[in-house]
Parts: C-alpha cells; structure tokens; sequence
C-alpha cells in the first residue's frame, strides 16, 4: 500500500489539534488576522508549512522578549 501524501492544509479542526489550541481560540486568532489562512470556496483551510513558520516566528518573537 503507497503511503498517503502529508496534507499541504488542514481544515480548522486539524489546524487547533496541531497547534494545540482550541477551535475557538484558532478562529478568534483566524479572525484577528494573527494566523496565516486561506479560503477555497466557504472553507477556511491554513496551510502546514505557513503554520510551521508563524509558529516558529512566533517562538523566536517570545524568546526575544523573554531575554
């Protein structure tokens, strides 16, 4: 059996789980802009690796602050 593809995007759900977040934080964050995002058709989809590199931005803007 061929092993499937990784996801280039993940629907909302995935997306929080992977993040580690809740659905309701993952929209309020959808909605404010913070978290990269894409609609196709009525369905918002947020890409792996734009989620990879805002989380990892992310990171390095709290280790800043934090020094």
């Amino acid at each position: 059996m061929t092993p499937r593809p990784s996801p280039l995007a993940l629907r909302p759900r995935e997306a929080a789980a992977a993040l580690g977040i809740s659905e309701r934080k993952l929209w309020s964050l959808t909605q404010a802009g913070d978290v990269p995002h894409g609609k196709l058709d009525r369905v918002t989809l947020y890409p792996v690796a734009a989620l990879e590199d805002w989380l990892a931005r992310r990171a390095d803007k709290d280790k800043e602050v934090s020094e």
